[in-house]
């Protein structure tokens, strides 16, 4: 999807005129399958926007064991970055996991746009209220629901991500391990077979 189409056509859509203004201040590249859009601990500046491929968001602990947090499919806005950065550094690391068209924007220069054009400010509030609606839903999740539970609401809520990313990955992201959710994704096959 090119950009202009993608600020078009979302829930949150900008008029044409300004749609294509906008569209005009983001840079957009290819990135390879293997490289990282962010790294967790290291400067991170930018606005980013899934427009093809796809990617996943993990935090590290200090012995390199890595916790899925998000999933981005293109075409999506990557977590703002007021949501995922700290003075300026990524608390997260943004693996690109298929071939993916990013494009980039300078969070001051969004913020910048946003000051000058009220409805760039309205869709860039909405994607920033939509992100954090989504981190608590996927708190309570993982606060209140069992293993079965927390595998349903992940379809409902991703319904394509299960083909999309990688077993290890949604364990991960659903705070179970790779053999639990192999077991509750089995035991799901052996219900709907009854």
């Amino acid at each position: 999807m090119d950009l202009l189409a993608f600020f078009t056509s979302s829930p949150s859509a900008l008029d044409k005129d300004t749609a294509r203004a906008f569209a005009a201040a983001w840079g957009i590249e290819y990135v390879e399958k293997g490289r990282r859009i962010a790294t967790q601990g290291e400067p991170d500046p930018m606005e980013h926007i899934i427009l093809d491929g796809r990617a996943a968001s993990q935090i590290s602990d200090p012995e390199g064991r890595a916790v899925c947090v998000g999933f981005q499919a293109g075409p999506c806005v990557v977590t703002p970055n007021v949501a995922r950065t700290r003075n300026g550094i990524s608390l997260v690391s943004i693996d690109v996991i298929a071939d993916a068209l990013v494009a980039q924007l300078d969070s001051r220069a969004l913020t910048e746009l946003m000051l000058a054009s009220e409805p760039i400010r309205d869709w860039a509030n909405r994607i920033l209220q939509q992100e954090l609606a989504r981190k608590a839903d996927r708190e309570w999740c993982l606060a209140a629901l069992g293993g079965a539970e927390r595998l349903a609401w992940f379809r409902k809520g991703f319904p394509c991500h299960e083909d999309l990313f990688s077993h290890y990955l949604i364990a991960s992201f659903l705070g179970v391990t790779p053999v639990t959710l192999s077991r509750l994704r089995g035991a799901g096959r052996d219900t709907a077979l009854d």
